[in-house]
């Protein structure tokens, strides 16, 4: 028993998925972390109405357990001028996982989910120094063994990137309607940033939890320059600390990506409009055929046969759209997701809780 009297659950022990142990304590620490992933236990505890002794020993199960990942992403344009490309490849039968995890080993890769439907891997490129340098950035990664077809498309502008996602619609599934305000991702230039700063960021991509006092031990600078560097950047919009959570973790079934053909003349309308709802994640126009890539959170299919049917079809301007289910997402935010490996393991019988 916790200090809560509820059963601790043990994230990666039991010989099921993780993600089956999960409670609603478990939860709403999850949501702390959502909210600020650099909290303080002592402040998570306060935040949501626990012990800290109780928070601080189920909040380190989950990220041991590989159920979250804090980590601390740069902003668009912090390395210097680039292009984003989105990706869908096709791939030869029984190849799609060999080519999602090469691709989510390449550092310029930022998201790459194993996806349903006419493709089988999708996949976000950033190709350092502009489009100009397209072909030679990808020449390697299309002759990935496994890839059958290849089609990229140009990003041309970021509507949304929800990283609160959780808290807002896990409010709202419990019946509190605050939408969150939605902010288009801020560009912060190299300038903003010396060698000292990029190597505070490096490190807490790997943890984004670590301490001050052991980020300024590993770079030579005492833990006082770290914060304050830290603090810098963050307020200067540079940074976003950010939780990576599984959408099933927050008892969220269906992670969808749309492809949404607008008319021409309704695309920044329908891309406005699909970004105020909490239920889309992220949202961006891409060059070809007046498309909106839109990646969209459902409880169940049922809700997002709702969300399709009673939203997106009666939007103005919508012509049409194709979807895919994300059945296992490698990469966020240039982080490898902790919990794709586990996934893939067969589920086996429930273990018997022993202790706390």
């Amino acid at each position: 028993m916790d200090g809560d009297g509820a059963r601790v659950p043990r994230p990666g022990v039991s010989g099921r998925s993780p993600l089956a142990d999960l409670d609603e304590l478990d939860r709403r620490i999850i949501l702390g972390l959502e909210h600020d992933g650099r909290a303080s236990w002592t402040t998570i505890a306060e935040t949501i109405g626990s012990s800290p002794a109780t928070v601080t020993r189920r909040g380190q199960q989950l990220i041991d357990g590989n159920v979250v990942r804090v980590t601390v992403m740069p902003q668009t344009g912090s390395s210097g001028r680039s292009e984003m490309f989105f990706l869908r490849i096709t791939c030869k039968p029984g190849g799609s996982l060999a080519v999602a995890e090469q691709l989510a080993a390449n550092p310029d890769v930022r998201f790459v989910s194993m996806v349903t439907g006419g493709y089988d891997v999708m996949a976000e490129l950033v190709v350092r120094g502009g489009a100009e340098t397209y072909a030679a950035a990808v020449h390697d990664l299309q002759a990935l063994p496994g890839i059958e077809r290849w089609r990229s498309d140009l990003v041309l502008h970021i509507h949304k990137v929800g990283h609160a996602w959780g808290e807002q619609l896990y409010h709202e599934s419990i019946g509190h309607h605050e939408p969150l305000p939605v902010s288009e991702p801020h560009e912060c230039d190299p300038s903003h940033f010396d060698e000292m700063d990029r190597r505070l960021v490096d490190a807490l991509q790997s943890d984004g939890r670590e301490t001050f006092t052991a980020l300024g031990r590993l770079l030579g600078i005492d833990a006082t320059n770290a914060r304050r560097r830290f603090e810098r950047l963050r307020a200067d919009g540079c940074v976003d600390v950010v939780t990576l959570v599984p959408a099933a973790a927050l008892g969220f079934g269906s992670e969808t990506v749309l492809m949404i053909q607008a008319e021409p003349g309704h695309l920044e309308e329908v891309a406005t409009t699909l970004a105020g709802y909490s239920a889309v994640r992220y949202m961006a126009a891409l060059l070809d055929g007046n498309c909106l890539m839109c990646e969209v959170i459902a409880p169940s299919t049922e809700q997002l046969y709702q969300f399709l049917s009673r939203t997106l079809a009666q939007l103005g301007g919508v012509r049409s759209w194709t979807a895919a289910t994300e059945l296992l997402s490698l990469k966020r935010g240039f982080v490898e997701t902790p919990w794709w490996r586990r996934q893939l393991e067969a589920p086996g019988p429930a273990a018997v809780r022993s202790g706390p």
